[in-house]
Formats: C-alpha cells, sequence, structure tokens
C-alpha cells in the first residue's frame, strides 16, 4: 500500500510566484507522455532537465487535523494555484494524488488501513471536512481555467472494493448526510460519494480531468505477485470493471500502478523475497489485465507512481534514497520499443514516475549526497551521469525516448472530450435569484404540524429543482423537492410544504433553508440557509 510522499525538496521549495495565464496544455496529448513527481516551483528546472509532459504532487496530511494541503502555503488552497501555473507556464500538465481520507480523524488512529477508511467515509463530521476540502481544491482549480489532473484517493477504492464486495453500493459513506447543500439527493454511500466527486468537479472545475484509481489487490488477489493464468486475470479485471461500473459515475482517466516501492526496498527493507521482482511474465500479465479494463470502461490510462531504481548504475547499492528496480529499463531502457508498445495497446497514456516511500530512489538528489559511485555490484557497474540518486538514468532514458520521437497513442485510447466539460448546468449561467420563507407558526408543539410557503424570484427563466428543508443545528430532519420546477423570468413563484414535528423532537431553534439547484440535484444555484425560524416547545 502506497503512502503519502511529501518530499525533502517539496517540504524546503520556495513559494512559486504565479504566471500569466497560458494555453492550456493538451490532455491526453496524440503522444505517449511522461511524467515526474516535481516540487513546488520545481517546474522550470524540471522541464530544462528533461522534455516532460506533466509533472504530479501528492496532496496529503488529512482534512481534520491541521496539516492538509491548504495550510502548505500562504493563502488557503494557494498551493494548488502555485503548482497549476507554474506547470503551465513550463508547458507541462499538472496532476496531483489526492490522499486526505486515511490521514483524517478518526480513522488515522487505526492500523488497519480497510477499517480506517470505512470508519471515516461513516463519520458525517469527517466526510463534511474532507468534501469541503476537495470543493476548495476545485475552485483553486476551476479559477485558473487551465488542464489539471486530478488522481482522486489512491487505495481508497480499493479498501471500498473488499469491503462491499465488489458493489460501491454496500459500503456506508456519509454523501448527502454531511450536510453539503451541492449533494443533496445523493446516496449516503460509496458510490454516492464518487457521484459527489463527479458533481463538484462539474459544478466548479470542467477543466479539471478527474482520474479513478484502480488497485489490483481490490479483488483480494495481487496479480503482480501471485502469477495467475490469463483465464484467471481476465476474471479478476472483469471484476474490477464491474466495481467501477457500481460506483455510477463517470471518470475520465484511470490511474494504476505497478508498486509502491522499488523492488530492492521490498527486499531489503520489508523482508520480501525475490518475487518482488518483476519478470517479463509479471509485465505481461499486468498489460493484460490493463487491457482488458481498458477496454471494459473505455478510458484512458495513466500508469503512476512507477518506481526510479534501475539494476545498471553503481548508485544503486540497496541504501536509502538508492533501491535497485528495473521498470524503467523495462519500459525506456533497450533498443526496441516493445514493452512501451504493449501497453499503449492496453490503453496506456502516460507513465507518472515517483517513488510512494520517503527513502525511495528519486531521480534527485533526495540522498543529499551528491555523485555517488560506490563499488560495483553484479549488473550495477555503470559510473554516476550526475548527483541524481539513480545515477542519472531516468533522465537520460526520458532524453532518449524524445529523441527517437514520442509514441503516437492510437485514436481509439484517447479520451473523448466531456459533453459536459464546457458548461455543466450548475455552470450554465442560471441568473440571480430571490428567495423567502414564510411560516403559518413561528411556535409548534412536538407532534404538531406547520406549513412553510417558499418563494423564489428568478432573473431568467429555467428549469430547476426546488428543496425546502428544515434543520436542527446541522442535521436535516425534513425535506421537501420540487423537480422540474419551472421559474419564469421575474416572476414569484411559491411552493407549500407541510413539516410534521416528530413526538419525541428535541425542543429549541430550527431553521427553514432552501435551495435552488439544476433538475436532479446535478447542481446548486443558489442556497438560503436562513430562510426562517420555528421555535419547537
Amino acid at each position: 500500500m502506497r503512502r503519502p510522499l511529501l518530499s525533502l525538496c517539496a517540504l524546503l521549495a520556495l513559494l512559486a510566484v504565479a504566471p500569466a495565464a497560458h494555453a492550456k496544455p493538451p490532455w491526453p496529448s496524440t503522444t505517449l507522455q511522461l511524467g515526474m513527481e516535481d516540487a513546488e516551483g520545481g517546474a522550470a528546472a524540471l522541464k530544462a532537465s528533461a522534455p516532460f509532459g506533466l509533472r504530479y504532487h501528492y496532496l496529503a496530511g488529512g482534512v481534520n487535523t491541521g496539516s492538509s494541503w491548504q495550510s502548505w502555503a500562504t493563502g488557503g488552497g494557494s498551493f494548488v494555484t502555485n503548482y497549476i501555473e507554474d506547470s503551465v507556464a513550463n508547458g507541462m500538465v499538472p496532476a496531483f494524488s489526492y490522499y486526505e481520507l486515511r490521514q483524517s480523524q478518526p480513522g488515522s488512529g487505526r492500523s488497519d488501513e480497510q477499517q480506517a477508511i470505512v470508519a471515516n467515509l461513516a463519520n458525517r463530521d469527517t466526510m463534511r471536512s474532507w468534501l469541503e476540502d476537495l470543493k476548495v481544491f476545485f475552485q483553486r482549480a476551476g479559477a485558473t481555467a487551465q488542464t489539471t489532473v486530478l488522481q482522486v484517493e489512491p487505495d481508497m477504492w480499493g479498501y471500498i472494493q473488499r469491503q462491499g464486495g465488489d458493489d460501491a453500493a454496500k459500503v456506508l459513506a456519509q454523501v448527502a448526510g454531511s450536510g453539503m447543500p451541492e449533494l443533496r439527493g445523493l446516496p449516503d454511500t460509496a458510490a454516492g460519494l464518487a457521484q459527489a466527486v463527479v458533481r463538484l468537479r462539474d459544478t466548479y472545475a470542467p477543466n479539471v480531468s478527474l482520474g479513478y484509481q484502480l488497485s489490483i489487490w481490490g479483488t483480494g488477489k495481487d496479480i503482480a505477485v501471485s502469477d495467475e493464468g490469463d483465464e484467471a486475470v481476465d476474471a479478476l479485471a472483469d471484476r474490477s470493471a464491474a466495481f467501477y461500473t457500481s460506483l455510477g459515475a463517470s471518470m475520465d482517466t484511470v490511474f494504476a500502478e505497478f508498486a509502491d516501492r522499488d523492488s530492492g526496498y521490498a527486499v531489503k527493507r520489508d523482508g520480501k523475497g525475490e518475487s518482488a521482482w518483476w519478470d517479463a511474465a509479471d509485465f505481461a500479465r499486468f498489460a493484460r489485465y490493463l487491457g482488458d479494463m481498458h477496454a471494459a470502461v473505455k478510458l484512458p490510462i495513466v500508469l503512476w507512481q512507477i518506481p526510479l531504481g534501475n539494476t545498471l548504475h553503481r548508485a544503486m547499492d540497496d541504501t536509502a534514497h538508492h533501491y535497485a528496480d528495473n521498470r524503467v529499463q523495462w519500459l525506456l531502457g533497450g533498443d526496441t520499443r516493445d514493452h512501451l508498445k504493449a501497453y499503449l495497446d492496453s490503453g496506456v497514456v502516460a507513465l507518472l514516475f515517483g517513488s510512494g516511500q520517503a527513502d525511495g530512489t528519486c531521480a534527485c538528489d533526495a540522498a543529499g549526497d551528491g555523485v555517488t559511485n560506490p563499488p560495483a555490484n553484479g549488473t550495477a557497474t555503470r559510473a554516476s551521469l550526475n548527483a541524481d540518486d539513480d545515477g542519472g538514468y531516468f533522465r537520460s532514458r526520458v532524453n532518449a525516448y524524445d529523441a527517437a520521437g514520442p509514441l503516437a497513442l492510437p485514436a481509439t485510447t484517447r479520451a473523448p472530450r466531456r459533453t459536459n466539460g464546457s458548461a455543466p448546468v450548475s455552470l450554465a449561467h442560471p441568473g440571480r435569484f430571490s428567495t423567502r420563507a414564510d411560516v403559518a407558526k413561528a411556535v409548534v408543539k412536538r407532534g404538531g404540524t406547520v406549513a412553510i410557503r417558499a418563494s423564489f424570484r428568478a432573473t431568467k427563466a429555467q428549469t430547476a429543482l426546488i428543496s425546502i428543508e428544515v434543520y436542527r443545528d446541522s442535521t436535516q430532519v425534513f425535506q421537501k423537492t420540487y423537480d422540474n420546477a419551472t421559474l419564469r423570468k421575474g416572476r414569484v413563484r411559491s411552493f407549500l410544504a407541510h413539516w410534521k414535528v416528530a413526538g419525541d423532537a428535541p425542543s429549541g431553534t430550527y431553521s427553514v433553508r432552501l435551495g435552488v439547484f439544476a433538475p436532479g440535484f446535478k447542481g446548486l444555484r443558489t442556497w438560503n440557509p436562513g430562510a426562517a425560524r420555528i421555535t419547537v416547545r
């Protein structure tokens, strides 16, 4: 399982000054793009070192811990703005791995990751904080209007798949129950959570491409170590596709991973055997699995967090930041591109390289030890090309890939543009609204009924969903909706609701709240949180 990677370079980087707006980089491109994890403010240096098409960074820390990504730069959320604009100014697509739920409270205190995720999904306050945090990301990214890629919660979907037996609708998640007005009407399930992510993106940042994380272990079997035959691989891919379909939400890309650590790290630090190293059969098995998934869900695939070690340079001595691996060599080494082409045929459109462990191999000098050339060890006989902890191999291969000409993607792999990407219903300029609520009784006894008349006036004619709601503090106790209601330009239209107060309702003050949404709760248009008050005695 991966952990959030906040490299020392990322923590020490100076804040970048946001440049002027630039043209949007194409995404996906027409060719296979390469990318790398990179710190804030590092785009110019990264681009100068090799012709990268993307750069990525984790957003992590936990949404209710005081350490969320919003605290990383001055001005809530400005880290995202800085990173996006720095990337675009240097001709790269910015990508983020949004990894917040596992580190949020109360689940962060549990050692069992799956149960930590399940506990946080079921916690109303945690999910409200998570959704509000995600909303800030979308607002920040949407304000830049630049093409941005967001991978949503690595690991989370795999744990949900295990918990729900391949059905996201069977796992509790506080979505509408979180109390966010934008999410009224969505089910309180993990499927509803996926739908909420899409709704928030459509509302605030249609320029963001959403990435679904495909965990190859979500079925309960990790094909990287179980050596499944072709028929078994196909069956597991069918289950993975069925789980994605159970979300009932259409994302834009699929993110997948080989592993979250170098093979040398797994052997040296985790005590794994030689099975930690992939051979030709493992690479072929993974390509088959991805191809099956791509054929089923019709989405382009990003291979992400690819370990950066190699077995060629003497710097790879299996010490911190210098662990050996063979993925870079398999994908970018050699005289032919047959290995790359196999993954292109499986729907892969981009390769993102980076370590999932704090001490993993970096194509940078994370170890701070300069040029390193310890004694030769087996095949690791080459001298370092520079101070990068991998001996400089990775960047040299990226430059070689570009010099040979980037590989063209099959036309069937490229993602179609979302039909709602330029003007989702919630951003269709519905105009301004005035709303009010009149109650027949300002004071009502338990067990009694009170009539609520809600009035709406819009400056533009439209069809909408009207929601009349009653709250005790932050808890909704009543809701009446009118879907596909017609509002005429400049005219007041009233809707009636009758709230029957429960016999055991707590005494005190209740608030009447009014919302106007796109039909089917597909986007918030206006919200009045204090339209009227009712006292229960």
